[in-house]
């Protein structure tokens, strides 16, 4: 799909990308062009994503001046998540991308996660005093129980993407190997049972809109795109079973 170029500025030959981040509390958009951020809007007011998200699109897209013929693809945060959240936001997304017949790159939440955790300042000083520090985004679920996985500070997966219950022995095989740093909504109630002294805890890392730009981009090269017709929300839903308490006649 063309751009509107002008001769001379390489931002005008870099691809444009809305990206739409609704698999917790938080609902964001962003609009990029290349690695640039053009535009951003966020909120963490609860249950609001079917309210704010194309109101939150079209702000985006006017603050940057951009056209929505002149985006070329669409990324979109697939889950783990909230069942209605991301819904909303897949459905948003495939009816957006068939209108303008463009591509949609779906996004782990948790990968977008840890974009994040790289680009903070506080995480980034962490990962400088522990070279072989591994990172885990926590998404909370409900109780006891997270959706959760283990990456490098590369992004690449080292433990794929669960659903787990917390409890005093979670992830003691890897941090008896590595130092992990735990983030999310999710290490909050992990915090005060993981305490293996290889565990590191920082607060105010969230899914944003933002992280998922260089991410959208690493799949742009690769063409490694969802089938719009067919794609849904990884919603994970399986948890590890209890032991039911025994039933008294």
């Amino acid at each position: 799909m063309p751009l509107n170029r002008r001769p001379g500025n390489k931002l005008e030959n870099e691809p444009i990308i809305l990206h739409l981040e609704t698999a917790t509390n938080i609902c964001s958009v962003a609009i990029s062009r290349g690695a640039t951020l053009l535009a951003i809007r966020e909120s963490d007011e609860d249950r609001s994503h079917g309210r704010l998200l194309t109101v939150f699109i079209e702000e985006v897209l006017k603050e940057s001046g951009t056209a929505p013929e002149q985006i070329i693809a669409l990324s979109v945060s697939k889950g783990p998540g909230s069942y209605t959240g991301l819904r909303i936001g897949v459905s948003a997304a495939k009816g957006f991308a068939y209108a303008m017949n463009i591509p949609v790159i779906g996004m782990i939440t948790l990968q977008a996660m840890a974009a994040a955790a790289v680009a903070h300042p506080s995480a980034k000083k962490m990962l400088d005093n522990h070279k072989d520090m591994l990172l885990c985004p926590m998404i909370d679920a409900r109780r006891m129980e997270v959706y959760a996985a283990i990456y490098d500070r590369e992004i690449n997966e080292k433990v794929p993407v669960s659903a787990a219950i917390i409890d005093e022995h979670s992830y003691s095989k890897e941090l008896d190997k590595n130092p992990i740093l735990f983030f999310g909504n999710g290490a909050d109630k992990a915090a005060p049972l993981i305490t293996h002294p290889n565990a590191h805890f920082i607060s105010n890392i969230n899914p944003s809109s933002r992280y998922m730009i260089p991410l959208a981009l690493e799949a742009m090269k690769h063409q490694d795109f969802e089938d719009t017709a067919y794609f849904e929300p990884y919603y994970l839903k399986d948890f590890v079973a209890t032991i039911p308490k025994r039933k008294v006649f």
